[in-house]
């Protein structure tokens, strides 16, 4: 059964054939420009700066990342919706928007996979779909990238992230994923997610693929990102 495609940022009905969302909307997501940080992506005040307060700070597991959006509105209330409200259409759309922004540093990257961060089987069950995936698959088919949903697993259900401080997200997620039965190896991978906030999910899963030898160099993609200290 085919449902109607809705705008991801006010969640009306887009009556007009080939658009994903409103016109009139269109103009509100503001993808990131200008300077940011050289690990994350965070945007940043000043032109001198290299990195962000967080990253400054803290030593990454993976090489280098990229975000499209600030996590603010409209876009946090959106990818909320395609989390907790069974807007998958918003994970498509967001999908194709990130595989168009960010082509031209993913083919720099030399990226054979996208890996979407895993959601405990219990999770997935009650959502329906990962919204990580859902995300990677609709970039996959615009860059024409395979996805992989088998090199790692979550095994333990973490509380939501968001209600927790840096230190308890890194303790929450030190056994929280495992390496999955695919053994393949490969030099360049992108793991996606909706949203980066520390940074502790996407170390945790590029952890898994560096001890395992599945990946030699890890970077990242995430629809938004913290602005939190800069």
């Amino acid at each position: 059964m085919l449902y109607p495609r809705r705008c991801p940022v006010c969640g009306e009905i887009v009556a007009q054939r080939g658009r994903s969302i409103c016109k009139d909307c269109a103009p509100m997501l503001k993808p990131i420009k200008g300077v940011r940080c050289y690990r994350c992506s965070r945007p940043l005040l000043e032109e001198r700066q290299e990195f962000c307060y967080d990253c400054s700070r803290k030593k990454h597991v993976y090489q280098q990342g990229i975000a499209v959006f600030g996590y603010q509105s409209p876009v946090a209330q959106s990818l909320y919706q395609l989390k907790y409200h069974a807007r998958k259409e918003y994970g498509i759309f967001y999908g194709h928007y990130a595989a168009v922004y960010a082509k031209k540093q993913i083919q720099a990257w030399k990226i054979e996979v996208l890996i979407p961060v895993p959601l405990h089987p219990s999770r997935l069950a009650k959502r329906g779909y990962n919204q990580a995936e859902v995300i990677a698959r609709a970039m996959g088919e615009k860059l024409n990238l395979p996805v992989v949903t088998d090199a790692v697993k979550r095994v333990e259900k973490t509380k939501p992230l968001k209600e927790l401080n840096p230190q308890e997200r890194r303790k929450s997620l030190q056994r929280a994923f495992m390496p999955a039965k695919n053994q393949a190896h490969w030099k360049n991978v992108l793991i996606i997610d909706d949203i980066y906030t520390t940074g502790s999910t996407i170390d945790a899963v590029s952890r898994v693929l560096k001890e395992t030898q599945r990946a030699e160099a890890i970077y990242f993609l995430t629809i938004a990102i913290g602005i939190g200290n800069n």
